[in-house]
């Protein structure tokens, strides 16, 4: 970029993804989710108008997906085996790989915003359960008791799998969809960024931990070459290592973000039982949201400020 030039602004939220039957959304909530999309993306967008890094940006918009019912992140976050809630997430800076996790928390009303602390003022990268919880208790970030994460909706779902070993990747009735939440963006500097958050699966046992916090797994930034935030079967973005393989293939072989995305969504993942997708975008602004199965919710502003939402094909 030449001194002084200003970068192409864009943005991009995803709010998971799956085998989503059209039969079963109504118009009244897919208008729900669309709105909630909507308000996400144009919430980041307003940071990057504004002049604001591409990290706070993307804080902005999950903290909006982490404060929606609807989605797997949050206050939405599902049951585990224990009848707790489990939150995991992720953010990584582009221009320097700066990078700050937690796993396993409770009671943390935005995980992303905790994350974002880890990175810049624990001196680690990935924080989980008791730990993660008294450096969120020490920072001061804001807290809710149980009751504020309780969803009828995901109650419902846990009851039907408690106290067996089954654990569901759905979180909605006859669907089987993957409800992490994320967001990309560049901003005017020239500097990606990209965050991750999620309540990861209903009944989960052990203090499981999918690929939502992990670099590289499910979230990845570098300003050489994209940002990426993946939704899906976690286990599977975590043995393909999704993100940092989109960063990879575009830094080692050459290929567009549109190519090194086709390649880690449609050839590397399916392999793998790796149903899901992800969002990224490179450091011309350009988007790409690609998924390997029936939908993902989603929504974006490019280069040219055209604002865009779905959530099938």
């Amino acid at each position: 970029m030449m001194p002084g030039a200003k970068s192409p602004l864009a943005i991009a939220v995803h709010g998971g993804a799956g085998t989503l039957d059209p039969a079963l959304m109504t118009p009244d909530k897919e208008a729900a989710y669309r709105a909630a999309l909507g308000r996400a993306v144009r919430s980041g967008h307003q940071v990057l108008l504004a002049g604001g890094s591409s990290l706070d940006a993307v804080e902005a918009a999950v903290r909006v997906l982490e404060d929606s019912p609807l989605f797997n992140a949050g206050r939405g976050s599902v049951f585990n085996a224990q009848g707790l809630h489990e939150m995991d997430a992720a953010v990584m800076r582009g221009s320097d790989l700066g990078t700050g996790a937690v796993a396993g928390v409770q009671n943390v009303k935005n995980p992303v915003s905790l994350a974002r602390r880890v990175m810049e003022r624990s001196g680690h990268v990935l924080l989980s359960g008791r730990g993660a919880f008294e450096f969120a208790h020490q920072q001061r970030v804001e807290l809710e008791d149980d009751a504020y994460f309780f969803d009828q909706l995901r109650h419902d779902q846990w009851q039907e799998v408690r106290g067996t070993a089954a654990v569901r990747l759905d979180h909605s009735e006859g669907e089987k969809k993957f409800g992490t939440v994320g967001a990309v963006a560049l901003d005017a500097h020239g500097n990606l960024a990209a965050a991750t958050s999620t309540g990861g699966m209903t009944n989960k046992r052990w203090g499981r931990i999918g690929d939502s916090p992990v670099p590289g797994a499910g979230t990845y930034a570098n300003n050489a070459t994209c940002a990426v935030s993946c939704t899906g079967n976690g286990e599977a973005f975590l043995r393909a290592v999704a993100a940092h393989d989109v960063h990879a293939l575009m830094a080692y072989k050459g290929l567009s973000l549109q190519e090194a995305v086709r390649t880690v969504v449609h050839e590397k993942l399916p392999p793998l039982d790796g149903e899901g997708g992800l969002i990224a975008v490179d450091r011309q602004g350009h988007l790409v949201l690609d998924f390997n199965c029936t939908g993902m919710y989603r929504a974006s502003i490019n280069a040219q400020g055209v604002e865009q939402a779905a959530i099938f094909r």
